[in-house]
């Protein structure tokens, strides 16, 4: 037993399960705005939530896998990412490889689920395409700078999957708006990250913002692109007709934000582990409670009329 305990700690240290928490929020997000279109009910089925719940754990196992695989030599190179599970020997490359093929599968089964319970097509007929380009994100740091909001992007791809997988019918720009915010929430704090790895990404000819233009730049760059979140949360608020809950937790998040940017300096890179972990984990958390409380308040307000 303790064996078993010891290779799944192993296996969620290889993916970092516990990174979950950045993305699976802003997914329930969207999937409690799209319940709300649901006719009779007003929010998702717990069943969808379930799913919804698989294939987030499932795609992002799969996306950093195939990115551990990937970049298993570039990682050895490195000493902040040496003992990771794959290039410390903790884990083999063929059962990288088949840990990658069950999160695939996990994946797929998880999308089938909404065509078989609910008669959703749409998850099943972009399974394949949202997992390529999932994976696409480990090579993007070979050749383009932009890596950060490739990265963005393909976390943000979740929230839309998860509003096409409750209620497709009413997909539109709070989808959007809620895209968009994340995609520059994650490209911000990314930047913020790879502030550690200047040195060896130069070093090795990969591209980053830090690397190719200095931390200075780069973290002006990070600044921006938070500020812009808070411009799209706003908007979503707006479109999306949330109450004074959401808008409160918008408010806290724009705290946070304000706080991870002000932890890290273009001559100190100390805390970005604190701004990374910590303050992420805050933001995510803190607007999914504000947005899910809000949606649900406002749904049984408008059930008991």
């Amino acid at each position: 037993m303790k064996e078993e305990l010891a290779a799944v700690r192993i296996w969620a240290d290889m993916v970092k399960l516990s990174h979950s928490v950045f993305a699976l929020p802003f997914a329930l997000i969207a999937a409690f705005m799209a319940g709300r279109h649901i006719e009779g009910h007003g929010r998702p089925y717990w069943g969808q939530l379930g799913l919804v719940l698989i294939c987030m754990v499932a795609g992002r196992s799969v996306a950093m896998t195939f990115n551990r695989i990937v970049d298993a030599g570039l990682d050895a190179r490195n000493p902040r990412t040496a003992m990771r599970p794959l290039p410390a020997g903790k884990i083999s490359l063929a059962a990288a490889w088949i840990m990658l093929a069950v999160s695939t599968v996990t994946f797929g089964v998880g999308c089938l689920g909404f065509y078989v319970y609910y008669g959703n097509t749409w998850p099943i007929l972009l399974s394949g395409p949202v997992l390529l380009y999932l994976c696409g994100y480990s090579y993007s740091k070979r050749f383009t700078k932009w890596a950060h909001y490739y990265l963005g992007t393909a976390i943000a791809i979740s929230p839309v999957a998860a509003w096409l997988a409750v209620h497709p019918e009413s997909i539109g720009l709070p989808a959007v708006l809620l895209m968009m915010a994340v995609s520059c929430w994650i490209g911000g704090f990314d930047i913020i990250y790879s502030c550690q790895d200047i040195e060896v990404d130069r070093r090795d000819g990969l591209h980053s913002l830090p690397a190719k233009w200095g931390p200075a730049a780069a973290l002006r760059v990070a600044r921006i692109s938070h500020v812009m979140v808070v411009v799209f949360l706003i908007a979503l608020g707006y479109y999306a007709d949330m109450g004074v809950t959401y808008g409160v937790g918008v408010a806290i998040v724009a705290t946070l934000l304000i706080v991870e940017n002000a932890m890290v300096k273009p001559d100190d890179f100390s805390r970005v582990n604190l701004a990374f972990f910590t303050m992420n984990g805050m933001v995510s958390l803190a607007l999914g409670a504000a947005a899910i409380i809000d949606i649900v308040i406002s749904s049984a307000a408008v059930s008991s009329q």
